[in-house]
């Protein structure tokens, strides 16, 4: 049996890093048509879906890094629920019928990053060593 105590914190840490990558992606496609998703071909620079891509592309590097981790997953929880409740919310309360359930979950989980932090494998733990 494998101690919960040692693979729990290393887990978080790979959390960390696919749910930054995960935010990254809509970061790309949003401000630089990378990958190419048709809903996000004519955004405006200073558009509410642009604005929306510099917070994930920012804030999914940080959390790919483990960088800032707290703040940087308060602020993304911050904007996943306002992602819900302006896009999603309007066409249903239910996640399942308006296509929110992304949004509610990356909503919850980088809400639990802010308070569990980023792990053993991010700079944030590299930088307290030293």
């Amino acid at each position: 049996m494998i101690p919960d105590a040692i693979w729990a914190p290393r887990i978080l840490s790979i959390l960390r890093v696919v749910l930054g990558l995960i935010l990254l992606q809509y970061g790309l496609a949003k401000l630089f048509g990378w990958p190419a998703v048709k809903m996000f071909e004519d955004l405006k620079l200073l558009s509410l879906w642009s604005i929306a891509g510099m917070f994930e592309l920012v804030g999914g590097t940080l959390l790919i890094l483990g960088l800032f981790t707290r703040p940087a997953a308060f602020i993304l929880s911050g904007e996943m629920a306002a992602a819900y409740f302006i896009e999603h919310f309007p066409v249903s309360i239910f996640p399942v019928l308006s296509d929110g359930d992304l949004a509610v979950s990356l909503c919850f989980t980088f809400l639990y990053l802010s308070f569990a932090g980023g792990g053993p494998w991010s700079l944030d733990a590299a930088m307290r060593k030293e």
